[in-house]
């Protein structure tokens, strides 16, 4: 049985049970329990499932995006240190862009003692907090308003992007992987894949907790990136995973 047959035969096991045990797929499959950890890891690579003790369990698959009220009651400690990270990278007169979400808030809070700063949002929480308490240049992309994110997305928000020559973008994501950028939202799709073309450097900002994790859309790949920003409570397969491509990773303490 050739690799791709038996992925697929231990993604069929897996959707069907949840979690199965290193020792039942050795058993299904024929093949050594070393066979089975590297099709596992490939696997958990390409973000189709999760190792736990003794087993392969399904990854988690993201349905809806969750508020922003929700979202900023997790994790604040990890986006503060991202966001802190990020902030001390960004050289004089930049002009970047900050995603819509509570990690790109939380660098926004980084930034507003500069003046120097040309900041182009999508989300209207970093908008407000800029234009109170920062002396930074601030353009809305205006758009599609989505008022669980407090942001707007669509072709709307992407097409005021496509005139912009951006230094630094600052992407969010609420489920990725080595894959990449997952999003169960087909709006947001686009107004991150413009900015990716449009900016001259990509830094993925997002707490480990959302590592792992899918959802229906495949928003920017992995080696869009040249930087991945995320905390010290990443797993150490996903440090393994990651440290395989390109981009540098940074777990920020």
């Amino acid at each position: 049985m050739i690799p791709v047959e038996r992925h697929q035969q231990i993604l069929a096991l897996v959707a069907d049970r949840g979690v199965v045990s290193i020792a039942e797929l050795t058993e299904r499959l024929g093949v050594s329990h070393m066979t089975i950890r590297r099709d596992v890891q490939k696997l958990e690579e390409q973000g189709a499932v999760l190792s736990v003790s003794g087993g392969v369990r399904s990854a988690d698959r993201l349905a809806a995006e969750p508020s922003h009220l929700t979202k900023s009651t997790l994790y604040n400690d990890e986006k503060r240190a991202i966001g802190r990270y990020a902030a001390r990278h960004i050289p004089r007169n930049s002009c970047i862009y900050l995603d819509a979400g509570t990690t790109t808030l939380a660098l926004a809070r980084e930034v507003v003692d500069r003046d120097d700063l040309l900041v182009v949002t999508n989300d209207f929480m970093v908008a407000n907090l800029l234009m109170e308490a920062s002396r930074c240049r601030v353009i809305h992309t205006g758009g599609t308003v989505c008022r669980e994110n407090r942001s707007c997305v669509g072709e709307s928000a992407a097409r005021s992007l496509r005139h912009l020559a951006i230094d630094i973008a600052f992407i969010s994501a609420s489920c990725w992987g080595p894959r990449g950028l997952f999003t169960p939202d087909e709006d947001k799709v686009m107004v991150k894949q413009t900015v990716s073309e449009v900016s001259s450097k990509r830094v993925l900002l997002s707490d480990s907790s959302k590592y792992n994790k899918i959802a229906t859309f495949l928003a920017l790949p992995l080696e869009k990136f040249d930087l991945v920003v995320t905390d010290g409570q990443l797993s150490e397969a996903g440090r393994v995973a990651l440290s395989a491509g390109h981009w540098e990773l940074v777990l920020a303490s």
